[in-house]
């Protein structure tokens, strides 16, 4: 690693180039630690100030993030919600846990906290405090989609059996939070569950207020058995959608931050105002 004394661009964004290049060529594969400050500085031969400046460029187009006391890596842009697990994993290990989710059943939250509450219970993991909030679809209203395939119209069957798996999976969360406080394992502990609307064609996760995980929901046709009936329906699959991370520590100001703050804001206004209690 070198600069090109021919090169017109400031010493910074050679630095930031070369470094870019190595990221996207996969020289530095998702997850990876760059280099410290000190050693890149002395591979370029250039200020450690440069190398700051190098590094906030990455930051601010998000293919790197900054941990505090760890130094820097290369941001898993994008994950399958396996890959959501070891976030939330990591979020219960704060003294204060939060955790907002808008989509269609929650079954991936679900499994995805098992792990961390059962570790409460043993004694392993010790948060002050725990919050959730779910937002998942109305069921009583009609929907656009998902629908039969003959007709694209609503179907009442298939989102009764949507109930049954939402209610499932969304009352396991608000009972095993609840044993938490109940047991005197978790000062203050809550897992609230609200109704809006019919699907949403996206899934949301913010975590702690600080990582936000987005994904489309792919639309899958497939037959399911309906009143004893197979029905071909159009779907939306949950787990076939890849999620995109967003971080605040990638800098408040860049896109990421800034998507992780219009997330929370987005979330908050939806629950305030059309969310009501689900039953």
């Amino acid at each position: 690693m070198e600069l090109d004394p021919d090169d017109p661009r400031p010493p910074y964004m050679q630095v930031a180039h070369q470094l870019r290049a190595a990221i996207l060529t996969r020289k530095f594969a998702p997850g990876d630690k760059l280099p410290s400050g000190p050693e890149l500085a002395k591979r370029f031969g250039v200020a450690r100030m440069t190398v700051q400046q190098a590094i906030r460029e990455l930051r601010d187009e998000g293919l790197v993030v900054s941990r505090q006391g760890s130094g820097v890596f290369v941001r898993e842009r994008t994950a399958r919600p396996v890959g959501l697990r070891p976030h939330i994993e990591q979020a219960f290990k704060r003294p204060e846990v939060s955790i907002e989710f808008a989509g269609f059943s929650g079954e991936t939250l679900h499994g995805a906290i098992q792990e961390p509450l059962d570790s409460i219970r043993a004694g392993k993991l010790v948060p002050e405090s725990i919050s959730i909030r779910i937002l998942i679809p109305d069921t009583s209203r009609a929907w656009s989609l998902p629908c039969r395939v003959d007709t694209l119209e609503d179907e009442p069957l298939f989102r009764k059996r949507a109930e049954r798996i939402t209610s499932r999976h969304a009352h396991a969360i608000v009972d095993s939070v609840q044993e938490l406080k109940d047991l005197g394992l978790v000062a203050a502990a809550s897992a609230e569950v609200r109704v809006c609307g019919e699907p949403p064609r996206s899934k949301l996760y913010v975590i702690n207020g600080e990582e936000a995980f987005f994904g489309f929901y792919p639309v899958t046709e497939h037959t399911v058995a309906l009143g004893g009936e197979p029905q071909a329906m159009y779907d939306l699959m949950g787990k076939d959608a890849e999620l995109f991370h967003f971080a605040l520590s990638d800098g408040e100001d860049s896109a990421s931050g800034q998507f992780v703050k219009q997330a929370r804001a987005w979330f908050d206004s939806v629950w305030s105002t059309v969310g009501r209690e689900f039953a």
